[in-house]
Formats: structure tokens, sequence, C-alpha cells
């Protein structure tokens, strides 16, 4: 048991998936640190991979990077960017992790002349996971999010979990909040609580009661709703709380969450006073969201575009860099497979109201000759560019074929045997297991004397995130510069290049690193803040 005065949050989910836990925990640790206390936060995932390294952004979405290299689910990067916790891959927790630790113990023979079960072992280490972050720092909270909905079956560890932390702690402790769905009957014209009812019941099968039911519904739930919920779900009227659609940004959450009294409430529970809500940085970046006096048309040329989530870390970016710009942002969506499978793409007609072109990273050969013609467009027509690891390979491989005379430039990933292979793999990515084991977290980036990234940064250096096996091959480097392109940011321990730029272009501008990972509502990147004043010049010069 732990043993300092630590509050637990948990939350879980019913009905369906994608009701936004992610978001409702991130808000609610947002408005948490608004009253002053302290706050981290964990994802606890169910399924059996050890982490989303391995899988596909159709499936799942991004993966999230944390500052010491775990590959994570995307839940965290609302965390990060939402509050001030700092996260590591201790905050990330799944089914594959528990499981190996346990077998590993049992093979070294710690468990040795015992049945090594689901109870108590498994459950024992996910509380270890638990208790482990709230020793490591002194913590007001820990906010814990139960992947999954109630009646997964891979979820039913994590779940008994949490119930055997409520017997040990107490409710003075602990407490549950679980997210469910209130969905409108379209032919009826009226919300429906049988999915709630259900759900809820499903949860106390399994010996937990909710204290907060957060009700997802497309408009307010009506004092009788209210009343017939907490009649059937054995819940307070007052902790039956609406989690509105948002139609705005997702930024407005945390002041509708406020608003309907929702971290007044969890305070009470510990028999905290909720006192003033002081989120002064916060408020002015809504303000300056909602009062925009730009307007500006960023182009995101990818392989995963399909799936809203596959660049989500990107496309908040993106919203902090226009909200520091005060601009309204319109994202429009390309996949570069279509443009590759064009005989001959009309750039210009495609991107008419393009103000600025953002080619993201991947992996794979599907889609790449799409974004090596997309760079083409923008380095010609001056049109601002911003390239984020597969995007400054496929810069430097346009760069290399057009201007330094290197016909069959490729990447290894691609083709093993190119005649010019300008990016090529790590020293050691020469390997066969494939999870977590690319170039991942933060590294620095030393800036060159008179390079327009030391000048974005405004300091000679940073720290910066990374997700990859391959880079710029350092053979090719005197020939790129002599064909004029800048190398502005370098690796000191291995001399690997780190960004690429472009000087008489507008904005011309690739990154080995992430930088995306690193962007909040509060503190925008200064790449991308400065991607998107360069975009808004652009758009007035055209007008």
């Amino acid at each position: 048991m732990d043993g300092n005065m630590t509050r637990y949050i948990f939350v879980t989910g019913g009905v369906c998936s994608s009701l936004g836990k992610g978001i409702s925990v991130a808000s609610l640790g947002l408005l948490l640190e608004g009253h002053g206390y302290k706050i981290s936060v964990i994802k606890m995932d169910p399924y059996l991979n050890v982490d989303p390294g391995t899988m596909s952004p159709f499936q799942h979405g991004e993966v999230y990077v944390t500052e010491d290299g775990a590959e994570t689910d995307l839940d965290l990067g609302y965390y990060e960017r939402f509050t001030n916790a700092v996260l590591t891959r201790k905050n990330s927790v799944s089914t594959g992790q528990i499981y190996f630790t346990v077998i590993q113990r049992e093979r070294r023979g710690d468990y040795l002349g015992r049945t090594v079960q689901v109870i108590p072992h498994i459950t024992n280490e996910i509380k270890k996971r638990i208790y482990d972050i709230a020793a490591q720092d002194s913590l007001d909270f820990v906010l814990v999010e139960i992947g999954g909905t109630v009646g997964d079956i891979e979820s039913i560890p994590f779940l008994e979990t949490i119930r055997q932390i409520r017997q040990e702690l107490g409710k003075n402790r602990v407490m549950n909040v679980h997210l469910t769905l209130v969905p409108m009957i379209g032919v009826a014209g009226e919300l429906k609580t049988k999915p709630t009812q259900h759900s809820v019941k499903e949860l106390m099968e399994l010996g937990i009661l909710p204290d907060i039911l957060l009700c997802r519904t497309g408009s307010a739930l009506s004092d009788e709703l209210k009343r017939k919920i907490a009649l059937f779900c054995n819940v307070s009227e007052r902790n039956v709380i609406a989690a509105e659609d948002i139609h705005t940004s997702i930024y407005d959450i945390p002041s509708m969450l406020h608003k309907n009294g929702y971290d007044d409430i969890v305070l009470e529970h510990f028999n905290l006073s909720p006192g003033p809500l002081k989120l002064p940085k916060w408020d002015k970046f809504i303000k300056t969201l909602h009062n925009p006096k730009n307007k500006v048309t960023i182009a995101v040329v990818g392989k995963y575009i399909s799936l809203q989530d596959s660049y989500r870390s990107i496309y908040e970016a993106l919203v902090h860099g226009a909200a520091a710009n005060e601009a309204d942002m319109e994202i429009r969506r390309f996949d570069s497979e279509d443009i590759e499978n064009m005989k001959k793409p009309n750039f210009k007609s495609l991107f008419a109201d393009v103000d600025g072109i953002l080619v993201p990273g991947g992996f794979g050969s599907r889609g790449i000759e799409g974004k090596v013609a997309t760079i083409n467009y923008a380095r010609t027509e001056k049109v601002p560019f911003f390239g984020i690891c597969l995007g400054l390979h496929c810069a430097v491989i346009e760069y290399a074929r057009n201007l330094c005379g290197l016909k069959g430039a490729q990447t290894k990933e691609i083709d093993p045997n190119a005649e010019h292979p300008v990016i090529s793999y790590l020293v050691d990515q020469d390997i066969v297991e494939k999870g977590g084991t690319m170039r991942l977290g933060a590294y620095r980036c030393n800036f060159t004397e008179g390079s327009r990234i030391k000048e974005i940064y405004g300091r000679s250096h940073a720290m910066e995130r990374h997700r990859h096996r391959l880079e710029f091959t350092l053979t090719y480097k005197e020939i790129f510069e002599e064909n004029g392109m800048v190398f502005g940011g370098v690796n000191p321990e291995h001399n690997l290049v780190e960004t690429i730029e472009l000087p008489g272009h507008p904005w011309f501008l690739g990154t080995q690193f992430h930088p995306e990972f690193k962007s909040k509502p509060t503190e925008p990147h200064p790449l991308f803040r400065d991607f998107i004043r360069a975009a808004v010049e652009y758009r007035k010069k055209r007008r």
C-alpha cells in the first residue's frame, strides 16, 4: 500500500468507445491544477501489446512519445497538453507490460512454490504501477484512465484492481468516475438513459459503485433525466453531470465541465474546499482562440489522413500556432497516395487556397512520391513548407534529385540498393525486433550560428523528441551544402542532421525530430508558431 495521502480518481468508460475519456481526464487534471493541486495521470490500456509502437496508425491513431522515449497512447498527449504533469513511461501501462513483468518474475523463481494467478499477482502488479507514480513525487491527486469499455474481457484485471484499491484506502481517498453515453434517438426525438443504466449495472456487478456519472450527451440533461439516471444508477442526482458535445473546440471542454460543477463535486468528495479557479494562461489562450484577426489555410499531406487521430498532435500544435498568431485556421487534409496516383497533379488548383504545407512523418513506401511531388511544388512556388521526420526525408530526396543532380536518390527504407541513398538507417538500427527499438525520446539539437531555426527558437540548442530509424546520410552533406541547403540543427553526440532549411525561401524547414509532442495551448511550439506566422504573411501577400 502507498504510504502518503495522495488521492486517486479512477475513470472508466461504458456503452461505446470514443466518448472522450482521455480529454475528460485531461480536463479534470487542468481544473484541479487551477485549484492549486499537483496531479499526475496514468493511462491503463487493456491490449496485450507492450506498447502501441508497432500498431498501425489506421487502427490506433498516432503514437505519442514521452521525454524519456516511451511510445504511448495518444491520450498522454492530451494529458501533457492540458496539464503541467511531466509524464514518463511509468504513466503508460498496458496488459502486455503487466503480464510480461509477472512472467519474468515467475521464470526467475520469485514466486517459487506458488501458483501464479490473476488475483493477486496480476492485480498486485497493476497496484504497484499506480502507487509508484504517487510515491515518486509529492502529489495531491493521481488520475487513472482505464482504457476500453466496461464489459470488455480484457479490462477485468484493471477493474478488479481499482475495486481493491477502494477497499484498501476507503472513500476518502478514492473516487470512481464513469463516463457513459445518453444518446438521442432521432426518430423518437428524445434522450435515452437505458444504455447508461446497463453500463452502470455491469460496473456494479464487478463490485465498483460510481461516485460520479459523466453523461456524454448532445444536449443538456433535464432535471427529470438526471433524477431518473440517479435513481436507477444509485448515484446522487447532483453527481450526474452532463458532458455535452462541444462544436467549437476541445479546449472549451474544461470550461463546460467546470460550469456543470465537475471539479467542485470532485473536491467535495474528498472533503476539500473548491475555492476559486485560477487559470490565467488558459483563459488568455481561449480568448485568443475565439477572437481571431487573421485567416489561414494549412494543407497536411500525409499517409494516414483517413483517421483523424493519426496526426492528432500535429493538428493540435497547428491550433496552438494559429492561436498565437490570432488566426482562424482551416486544415485541409490530402492523402499523399491520391496525389501519387495522379498522372500530372495540378498543384495550383489543388492548393489554390493553401497558405502553408505540412508533410508529417510515417513509415513505408506508400505515398512517398506524392509527398516528394508536393514538396517540389512548395519549394518552387515559394509556399511555406514544414516537413517533420519522413517529411524531412522526402524534402531531402526532392532536393537531391532536382538540385544536386542525384537522379537515383531514395531512402534505404524503400530501396536498400538505391543509387544514391541520401537517407539511410542509423548505425544501431540493424535490428530484428521492432518494438521500442527506434531512436526514441529527447535528444539535444545544437543550432548553427546564423541559421533560421536558431532565430526561431531564440537560443543555441533545444531538447526535442524523436521516433525514427533513418537519418540523413552524412556522406552527402557537402554536395547539399554546395547547392544551397543549410543544416541548421545538429545532434552533437553523433553529428546527426536534425534540421534542414533553404535560405531565400519564405519558410522552408524540415526537422528529424517531432516538435508537435512539446506544443501546448499555453506554450505553442516556436516552430509551429513561426510556421503559421509565415503562412499568414504569405496569405496577405497573395491577396
